[in-house]
């Protein structure tokens, strides 16, 4: 995520420019202060309820990964937390009381508290959430011809998108550009959200009988269109020349739809298309996240699996006491490509949390070894924090007598007795104290023996690293659905969890250091 010359571009949403640290790309647009996470609550004054509007407002503002993900690292810099590069050595930058994050890929962070009474060896605390979400992102070449006086535009399903739901919707796109500087050489990354749907995936009427119905095809029947050209119609004339266009054959922007590389250019100050050399761009649900129910006491917003769980963690990082748990280290990471496996480099199946581990363990050991690493893993716990199926009251059948979460209660434990999760009795009565000790009310969900279950990132690091672990997550309606539904009280439960967990950890492991 970068910025530069077009820097004084507002979005329309927005009124409050701000200027971000050196190393932080500006995005194009200014946000206004409330749709960017806000500084934490006192704890003595806290409120769950205080969270929802700011979750709704984080939610609208930051649709793609690369917004949210931006977003969370302004928010820590506002906090004092300080960017490392992994391109650097870390041993003489990190210091007992310091506070730090990086970024992977601009669509993963970690970021991490180091303890003023820190030693190596001692046990890190972490909640680790994804932070990407079902989309329906461009392909390579996304220009398509147009048809019946339709302009269309070549997408592809990122996991489990473009299902029923995304059917008549209106759809944004943003997501992030790269573009050369023709005077350093050098490429940067510019961020970009238009401020109104530009696409829709149309259906067709039920009068037209069975081919109405589905199954349908996502390849051909399932192609947004983007607007109306009948040229076709009126004029006799070849395809648009370079002249005309300004677009040279030969580069990105030529094999991308004309008029979409005109006005993103034009969102991210760009006058010279050849400059661009490639972007990754989503189409995604543009109706604003919002409290509803009679009594406002729900959510409906687009991706909150798992951006719920992201928000929460990171706002319990900010609102624990540098006083609480001084003597380890407390995590939070948020990771890439959860739902296609997590496989990549910027996901929880690569080196990135456990390549941060070892860095700050050997930043403080007199003699670093796999001892010390060893050490330390096995005095850490994760809590892997991903959404949890809430009840649906029109389904009952379908969900665990006593196993079945709702939504205003507090987080839900998930447990799997095939290891799909990674609860077991320890890390369950280790979460339950903190549980206890901070106020929290505890959930269980399991599946039934006939239902088929997901997974997380919970068994894989768990697994990759050797760390106790916990899945534990926020409750949710429709899951993978363009539009979800959680309780207005939830985000600030999730926040209360998690930041007894960070507070509360050193003690309650001393606790169970016997078993």
């Amino acid at each position: 995520m970068t910025k530069k010359s077009s820097l004084g571009r507002q979005d329309s949403s927005a009124s409050v420019p701000f200027r971000l640290s050196a190393h932080l790309p500006e995005p194009q647009y200014a946000p206004n202060p409330n749709t960017v996470p806000q500084p934490c609550l006192d704890p003595a004054a806290f409120s769950p309820d205080s969270f929802a509007q700011p979750y709704c407002d984080f939610m609208t503002s930051n649709p793609t990964i690369f917004h949210a993900v931006h977003a969370f690292s302004k928010q820590l810099e506002n906090h004092g937390y300080t960017y490392l590069s992994e391109r650097d050595v870390w041993n003489s930058k990190l210091k007992r009381g310091g506070k730090y994050y990086c970024t992977r890929n601009g669509s993963s962070l970690i970021a991490f508290a180091i303890g003023r009474d820190y030693e190596s060896g001692n046990g890190m605390a972490i909640v680790a959430s994804h932070v990407d979400a079902l989309a329906t992102k461009l392909k390579p070449i996304s220009k398509v011809p147009n048809k019946a006086g339709f302009m269309q535009l070549g997408v592809a399903p990122y996991a489990g998108a473009m299902n029923r739901t995304w059917w008549d919707r209106d759809l944004g796109i943003g997501g992030r550009v790269l573009v050369r500087d023709n005077e350093t050489g050098k490429v940067e990354t510019k961020l970009v959200k238009l401020p109104w749907p530009i696409a829709r995936i149309p259906t067709l009427a039920p009068h037209f009988g069975a081919p109405s119905q589905g199954p349908f095809n996502k390849e051909t029947q399932m192609v947004p269109i983007i607007g109306v050209d009948n040229s076709d119609l009126f004029s006799h004339s070849a395809s648009t020349n370079e002249a005309f266009s300004g677009i040279k054959p030969g580069t990105f922007a030529a094999t991308q739809p004309e008029k979409l590389v005109k006005i993103i250019s034009n969102e991210i100050g760009v006058t010279d298309y050849s400059t661009i050399i490639s972007w990754e761009l989503e189409l995604f649900d543009s109706q604003p996240a919002q409290l509803g129910g009679l009594e406002k006491d729900l959510i409906f917003a687009g991706r909150v699996d798992d951006k719920l769980c992201c928000y929460a963690s990171q706002e319990a990082l900010l609102s624990s006491s540098d006083d609480a748990s001084s003597g380890i280290v407390k995590m939070i990471g948020m990771f890439d490509d959860e739902e296609i496996g997590s496989l990549l480099r910027q996901g929880a199946r690569s080196n990135y949390m456990s390549s941060v581990m070892e860095r700050i363990t050997e930043a403080f050991a007199p003699s670093y070894g796999p001892n010390v690493l060893s050490q330390t893993v096995a005095n850490s716990f994760l809590i892997s924090s991903d959404v949890v199926h809430s009840v649906n009251p029109n389904f009952l059948e379908c969900y665990l007598e006593n196993h079945s979460p709702r939504l205003n209660v507090g987080v839900a434990v998930s447990a799997d007795s095939n290891g799909h999760m990674t609860t077991d009795s320890i890390s369950y009565s280790i979460l339950k104290r903190v549980a206890d000790l901070c106020g929290s009310t505890l959930q269980m969900f399991h599946l039934r023996n006939d239902a088929r279950g997901g997974g997380t990132i919970g068994p894989m690091t768990s697994a990759r690293i050797g760390l106790r672990a916990i899945d534990a997550g926020i409750p949710q309606l429709s899951m993978h659905s363009i539009r979800a539904t959680t309780g207005r009280l939830d985000p600030g439960l999730g926040v209360k969890l998690f930041k007894g967990f960070f507070d509360h950890f050193e003690k309650v492991d001393k606790e169970f250091a016997n078993v």
